[in-house]
């Protein structure tokens, strides 16, 4: 749910809503893959762009390297994505094993566990006795309490297969911006359809930016702003080294 300061806060904590916040707070979000693959997608691909317009290569061969990158790039980001988001899920179901085990073979040591988590944070006598009651009473709640509290470990992990399609799907729409002007410039210099590339992936940059702003809850247009100076950046760099070693190698 999004908050924005102008919502009223007597609608924002209703029972219902607040029901709906805690509920949405341990569903995973993809749209931090999608931001990653659209960005890196974006600035990688423009990234050959700019530096075979800099170092005077033909249309041609900018396109060839950029599907490249567009291709073996994107698998490598989904493949990573989706690698880490198993590893977190391998993790989590590791110590949740672990807590199982140390439940069923030393239930005491387990619930003085919860009796000091819960002192910490200000409760004693009965208050804090009842606390541990109720939470050992129902496993799962005890081995869910004892990952978050004693782990630090979310509850929620991102579906890797899910990660993995956020980030290569976000990652080739973005990256073939940047080549799109070039097929109309087949054979030519790269140069003669560098502004248009230019022109649309700093549009790009700008609009990855707005949506990261605005799912974030912070100003979009300095977010947009931010993500057009960083691929903007990038693009320079690569610029600059394709005009230094141009005719160098080729």
């Amino acid at each position: 749910m999004s908050i924005s300061p102008q919502d009223d806060l007597a609608d924002l904590h209703t029972d219902e809503a607040i029901a709906e916040r805690i509920a949405s707070a341990t569903k995973h979000s993809y749209l931090g893959d999608f931001v990653l693959g659209a960005v890196d997608g974006a600035v990688t691909t423009f990234a050959i762009v700019a530096g075979a317009a800099g170092a005077g290569l033909s249309s041609g061969v900018a396109i060839v390297l950029g599907l490249a990158n567009v291709l073996a790039d994107g698998l490598s980001m989904a493949a990573g994505n989706y690698l880490k988001a198993r590893a977190d899920e391998q993790t989590i179901d590791r110590f949740r094993q672990m807590e199982e085990r140390h439940i069923d073979e030393i239930p005491e040591r387990e619930r003085e566990e919860i009796r000091q988590i819960f002192a910490g944070k200000g409760f004693d006598g009965e208050m804090l006795e009842a606390v541990v009651n109720v939470i050992t009473k129902d496993r799962k709640q005890w081995v869910d309490t004892m990952l978050t509290e004693e782990w630090g470990l979310p509850l929620e992990t991102p579906r890797p297969i899910y990660s993995a399609i956020a980030t290569m799907t976000s990652f080739v729409v973005a990256g073939m911006i940047p080549l799109a002007p070039l097929f109309f410039y087949l054979g030519s210099n790269a140069k003669q359809s560098f502004m248009i590339a230019s022109a649309l992936t700093a549009t790009t940059f700008f609009v990855i930016g707005v949506v990261r702003g605005r799912a974030t809850e912070r100003n979009a247009w300095l977010a947009g702003l931010e993500t057009l100076f960083i691929g903007g950046v990038a693009a320079a760099v690569a610029y600059a080294v394709g005009a230094l070693l141009e005719g160098t190698f080729v």
